[in-house]
């Protein structure tokens, strides 16, 4: 089964935003609609697990916060990455102080997990997107072959494998974390 698309090129962002929610969530790119995949096995566990890791090192330190499966709304376009992590002082507040509904600018970091129904090109470009508008860092993750595409502002992406080290924010000090880490949370032996 292909990514779900549904092309509606009369519908703006604003008439999107005001759409009811899709499970699994829809992302609007250049006035078309695109339905994520459900996650799956794999999908979810490198998920979860990432979610955690990146928050058991920046939350308690108030360096930074990932969140799964959050809209991000900015330069036209309205994506929900697999994770996107903010730096602490960028994440949008309420008039309380506390955590806003609405994320109306572009991740720091977006972390893409490729499904077997997804299109490797169109996440791709989701990523190139994002560092193209501000995003400091992106990871795209293929579960089956255990590697991970890195890209930063300025560089071409570089592909990391096995005990490669891969590059996390800034904020985060001298987290490590390699790509064998990252994929040996699928083994539950």
């Amino acid at each position: 089964m292909m990514l779900s698309t549904q092309v509606s090129s009369n519908l703006s962002l604003e008439e999107f935003l005001k759409l009811s929610e899709t499970k699994p969530a829809s992302e609007y790119i250049d006035g078309r609609i695109y339905q994520k995949p459900m996650p799956q096995g794999k999908h979810s566990t490198i998920q979860t697990e990432l979610v955690s890791a990146i928050n058991q090192v920046g939350k308690e330190q108030k360096l930074a916060y990932a969140f799964s499966e959050l809209r991000c709304t900015f330069a036209g376009r309205s994506l929900v990455p697999d994770i996107a992590v903010f730096e602490w002082q960028r994440i949008p507040l309420d008039a309380k102080g506390r955590v806003a509904n609405k994320f109306e600018i572009y991740p720091d970091w977006i972390i893409e997990i490729l499904s077997p129904e997804q299109s490797p090109n169109r996440v791709i470009r989701k990523i190139t997107f994002s560092i193209q508008n501000g995003t400091k860092l992106g990871w795209f993750l293929d579960p089956e072959d255990e590697s991970v595409m890195v890209f930063q502002p300025n560089q071409l992406p570089e592909i990391k494998e096995g005990q490669d080290i891969l590059p996390v924010l800034s904020v985060l000090g001298d987290w490590q974390l390699s790509v064998a880490d990252v994929f040996a949370w699928l083994s539950f032996t």
